[in-house]
């Protein structure tokens, strides 16, 4: 599950919202945290919070019941129009890829510059 030598896949709805910094980060982070046996379901939600300093904001990774949550921070320095809207994205491992999607629960009826 969550193989590093997986293809990393980023929905083009996410790639509009969501800066290329902060997903490749996104997966370093669940790459690190399988390598250390903290992942244990697929998928998992990554939840942001609203808080950035200039050079981090703070992301976290849910596992429903099956694991606590956890913090962890993102360095990234440009705009953080992003945050604010409560986006839960889903990191889901796939036989040949690990892709970040929007979730379900989000409204993206108004997302910036998207037509879905």
């Amino acid at each position: 599950m969550y193989d590093a030598t997986k293809k990393h896949r980023v929905s083009e709805e996410v790639a509009k919202v969501f800066p290329d910094t902060v997903t490749k980060q996104i997966f370093d982070v669940i790459s690190v945290m399988n390598k250390a046996g903290q992942i244990v379901v697929s998928p998992v939600a990554i939840a942001f919070s609203d808080d950035s300093t200039d050079d981090e904001i703070y992301a976290m990774v849910i596992q429903g019941q099956a694991a606590p949550a956890q913090e962890f921070p993102i360095t990234y320095t440009g705009e953080k129009d992003f945050l604010g809207h409560g986006y839960i994205l889903i990191v889901k491992d796939q036989p040949k890829t690990i892709s970040i999607n929007f979730s379900a629960a989000n409204d993206l009826n108004n997302l910036k510059g998207t037509q879905l």
